[in-house]
This record gives C-alpha cells, sequence and structure tokens, in this order.
C-alpha cells in the first residue's frame, strides 16, 4: 500500500459505521448492527436479511502467512467462478480498510443510495473502471477521506497519535452463482465472497444458504482458529426492520 497516504483507522462500531453510511449518502432502511458472538443463540440476536457483515481481525502472524499462500494458489489454480457484478477495488491507502469494507458492504447489497450523494457518485465514475483505477478515484475523492475522518473522530474510543495498526478490516457478501443454472424446480444457488482491498481480487467461500451462519462458520475455522489474539469484531448489515 501507498505510504503517502494514512487516514485514521476506523473503529468497529455500528455508530460509527451507520454515520458514515449515513453522510456517503445511504438512502435505504437498513443499518449495521454488531455481532455479539458466532454461538447460535448470539447469532440469533442479530435482525433477519443480513445483506453484508464486516470483519475486524488481526492481519499478522498465522493470518497473514495463510492470505499469503491463498493468494498464490488462487494465482497459480484459479478459484470457483465469481459473479463479474461484485464490485471490489484494491486498497492503496494505509488505515483506509474501513471505508473499503464499507464500500463492499454497501455497494454489493443492493441498498440504495442517494441522487447525487458521494455513493452514488463514486458508484457511477467507477463503472468501467479496473480495481486499481477505481481506488484511484477514492484517493481523488476528498469528501470521503472527510467522511472517513469525521466517523473516525465519532468513534468511542481516543484517536491514537501513532496510526499504525495490525488490525484490518474485510467484508463478506452474497453473489450468485454463475455457475448454476436456474431450473423450474430448483432457484439458482449463492457464493459467499470476501472481499478484502488487501488481496488480489474477490475470494469465493463456499455455498451461501445463509449469509450470517455461513460466514460465522467460516470465521470461526479459518480467522479465529488461526489466531490467539482475541481481537475480532464483527458487524452485519441488516434490512432495518422498525422503521
Amino acid at each position: 500500500m501507498s505510504q503517502s497516504r494514512q487516514w485514521i483507522p476506523l473503529e468497529s462500531n455500528p455508530d460509527v459505521f451507520n454515520s458514515w453510511a449515513a453522510a456517503a449518502g445511504l438512502a435505504d432502511q437498513a443499518q449495521f448492527e454488531d455481532i455479539y458472538g458466532l454461538d447460535t443463540e448470539l447469532l440469533a440476536m442479530v435482525p433477519e436479511d443480513v445483506k453484508a457483515v464486516t470483519l475486524l481481525f488481526p492481519c499478522s502472524g498465522t493470518i497473514a502467512t495463510k492470505d499469503k499462500e491463498e493468494d498464490e494458489k488462487i494465482a497459480a489454480q484459479g478459484q470457483h467462478p465469481i459473479d463479474p457484478t461484485i464490485f471490489w477495488m484494491k486498497q492503496t491507502i494505509v488505515n483506509a480498510c474501513g471505508t473499503m469494507g464499507l464500500l463492499h458492504a454497501l455497494i454489493n447489497s443492493g441498498v440504495k443510495f442517494a441522487p447525487e450523494s458521494p455513493l452514488a457518485r463514486f458508484v457511477d465514475e467507477c463503472k468501467g473502471k479496473t480495481p486499481l483505477e477505481r481506488v484511484k478515484i477514492l484517493e481523488e475523492t476528498t469528501l470521503f477521506e472527510q467522511i472517513h475522518t469525521s466517523a473516525a473522530n465519532s468513534g468511542q474510543t481516543t484517536v491514537p497519535e501513532d496510526l499504525d495498526t495490525y488490525l484490518h478490516f474485510t467484508c463478506f457478501v452474497k453473489a450468485p452463482d454463475t455457475t448454476a443454472k436456474e431450473t423450474e424446480s430448483q432457484a439458482r444457488g449463492w457464493r459467499v465472497i470476501e472481499l478484502d482491498g488487501r488481496r488480489n481480487g474477490p475470494i469465493d467461500r463456499g455455498e451461501c444458504t445463509n449469509l450470517l451462519q455461513d460466514v460465522a462458520k467460516f470465521v470461526k475455522e479459518h480467522y479465529i482458529n488461526e489466531s490467539k489474539n482475541v481481537n475480532f469484531s464483527m458487524m452485519a448489515l441488516c434490512s432495518d426492520k422498525t422503521t
């Protein structure tokens, strides 16, 4: 990542993410909610109709090593085909992973953006662009940096003087299985897709029958079990059924 730009890290906090989304132009009745744990009874506390899941995790040690090995394996052997409509971009700005996670979650979840809002204009400008061209647009859109900074300063913790952090956001969404054909008796299947700006592209994480439960199982097996660190935090983007 480019070391010339460094933003303030975002806190994994629904109020912070919802503040960012509102300022950027989210017009849909959707909001981020805490995921308090991965056990069945704790997952049941999350509102239904989960559209995306964000994960804050320690990007170091075994996790970082296995990510690198997986990127090399995908480059050499490929992976399950990814729906081409999935929006992903490379992260080049230090500590921008919170905004990257927000953009990946919101743009790929089918929520609505206010006309002429930063989100609506950003999506329009990114049409037909490569992942690196998209992040160049992000770098040049100072309004997003202002929204990010405002949200970062609204968190419950004091902004540290040392902005270097080993914590990183990734995002999970669902996408149609492009290899499965819809029939009269069976609808087209879905896949869980991980979107991480550190990586080389979207990553298929298997069949999706229930996004929240499928992501919880994957995170437990491939993130939490691979680290002795306890600094994990998850949120879900859900439809707001109360309005």
